[in-house]
């Protein structure tokens, strides 16, 4: 048998814990709706806020390695353009060289065609001590595997070799000029000359195949790596989604029964406080 009281009312103060209970739980319903995001703090889930924010931060660093990639891809295409220009040079000192070999040309002919040949060699020169990037010359040995200092891309979301890519080590681009090309006291003013000239030429554009090849195949690793990385960052986004992010259906559903519920606490707050009232039936008759 319950016991019949003035001065606490026990249904009123279960009503009155259960309304702010709906209260609060209508105040996160209506603040996840209005922001998007089901997990804000700790108060909404310890383990799932732990676990977002560190794919969060995975993705920023790999959002930020992307950047690092495209700027390692503009190097390269960089020193590849300027590669092309060189090709076109040696194809025209080679056709050069070949005009000056025949026996029909005269010496005056040859030095005409000499004074060409030694431009598009200075030439060779100016582009290879002038071709930067950001400051870094790409063309003078500077980015080959024996150069002192290394350009290294920072990829990952670490500093282990697995998250980095060592440009000199991948394209070995050693010096492309006059004096590595073993062309420094190349000419033409002479059959022999240019004998000579095509000997060197022939040997020169081997050497920069070989150099063209290793700045293609560095270009082909870091579009690929490009490609896995945006594929991660894809995935590892949609995977703070899932946790961070509210469901707005949910929500709503939840927000519609949290306002019934704080109607109704309301309500049987009210009718709570009729109870002790019941009293008042006790002092009927009593004079």
């Amino acid at each position: 048998m319950v016991a019949l009281t003035i001065n606490t009312n026990l249904a009123s103060l279960n009503s009155q814990r259960v309304l702010e209970l709906s209260r609060s739980q209508l105040g996160q319903s209506i603040t996840r709706l209005a922001s998007g995001v089901k997990v804000a703090g700790a108060s909404d889930g310890v383990a799932e806020l732990a676990l977002s924010e560190s794919i969060r931060s995975d993705v920023r660093a790999l959002q930020q390695g992307s950047r690092n990639l495209n700027d390692g891809l503009a190097l390269v295409r960089t020193a590849e353009a300027a590669l092309n220009d060189i090709s076109g040079t040696f194809i025209r000192l080679r056709e050069l060289a070949s005009q000056a070999a025949n026996g029909t040309v005269g010496s005056t002919e040859r030095q005409t065609i000499n004074l060409e040949y030694q431009n598009l060699l200075a030439e060779l020169d100016r582009v290879s001590s002038s071709t930067e990037f950001r400051d870094t010359v790409l063309l003078d040995g500077s980015l080959a595997a024996s150069a002192s200092e290394h350009l290294v891309l920072q990829i990952g979301v670490d500093a282990t070799s697995k998250n980095q890519i060592d440009l000199n080590e991948s394209i070995d681009l050693t010096e492309v000029s006059r004096d590595a090309l073993n062309l420094t006291n190349s000419n033409v003013t002479s059959q022999g000359g240019a004998f000579l000239a095509l000997n060197d030429l022939t040997s020169a554009i081997d050497s920069l195949i070989q150099i063209r090849s290793r700045a293609g195949s560095t270009q082909i690793r870091l579009t690929s790596a490009l490609n896995n990385l945006n594929a991660q960052i894809e995935g590892l986004t949609g995977a703070v989604s899932t946790i961070r992010d509210a469901d707005m259906a949910e929500e709503l559903a939840a927000l519609t029964k949290n306002q019934i519920l704080v109607q109704a606490g309301a309500a049987m707050i009210g009718q709570a406080n009729l109870i002790p009232q019941s009293v008042l039936t006790l002092f009927e008759g009593v004079q």
